[in-house]
């Protein structure tokens, strides 16, 4: 059955660009961002991977790590390392999984045999501390991800983990969030003492509370 949202992220060990990995010993206390690519030395794959070395810092500021897998090996990826650093100018800085055996894909369902028996499809998993996953999301080979939409994600995740919100469609850091619909208007009072703008009774905007 695939991994739904609140399930435990299955732990592993496997082999990777910086040694041996215990995944959940390797997040600790981090948020953690798993992703998943169908093969080294392709052209999406490539541009992503150096897009993802170019935000590692922005993932670090959020207290989240950053670690790719495929079904190549190591050696490959290493080989591979050069080729992302010329084309995007990133270095790659954040460890790449060796899963010639298919263990970490098929632990998250990253093979879709429907779309390749083999490859992995573009899948980004988004893992809480408590090592509960937070987001799935499942693009084919074909198409490369904003990583860029997954840090505003992030964000929204670690706002709501905290506060009763919610982020309206397109949000970004620092914009007004909803309230949630439990939160009673008398609480709201309380909560929120910036105020709150009701459009609709079920509908109550307030300025971001951690800001």
């Amino acid at each position: 059955m695939a991994l739904q949202l609140g399930d435990t992220a299955p732990d592993f060990t496997a082999d990777s660009t910086e040694g041996t990995i215990n995944f959940h010993e390797w997040l600790g206390d981090s948020w953690g961002i798993l992703f998943s690519h169908p093969k080294d030395f392709t052209p999406v794959c490539t541009t992503e991977l150096g897009e993802v070395s170019r935000l590692k810092d922005e993932f670090a500021k959020r207290g989240a790590k950053v670690i790719g897998v495929s079904v190549d090996s190591v050696a490959s990826h290493e080989g591979w390392a050069q080729d992302i650093e010329d084309v995007t100018g990133n270095k790659l800085n954040y460890p790449l999984i060796g899963d010639e055996n298919r263990t970490v894909a098929d632990l998250y369902g990253m093979i879709h045999p429907a779309a390749s028996d083999t490859l992995t499809v573009r899948s980004v998993f988004v893992i809480a501390p408590d090592k509960k996953i937070k987001l799935t999301v499942t693009y084919p080979a074909s198409t490369g991800r904003n990583f860029e939409e997954i840090l505003r994600v992030l964000d929204s995740l670690q706002l709501t983990a905290n506060y009763s919100v919610a982020t309206p469609v397109n949000w970004h850091d620092g914009e007004d969030v909803i309230i949630v619909p439990a939160i009673d208007d008398e609480t709201a009072k309380e909560k929120f003492p910036k105020g709150f703008k009701a459009v609709k009774p079920y509908l109550r905007y307030t300025p971001q509370p951690n800001r």
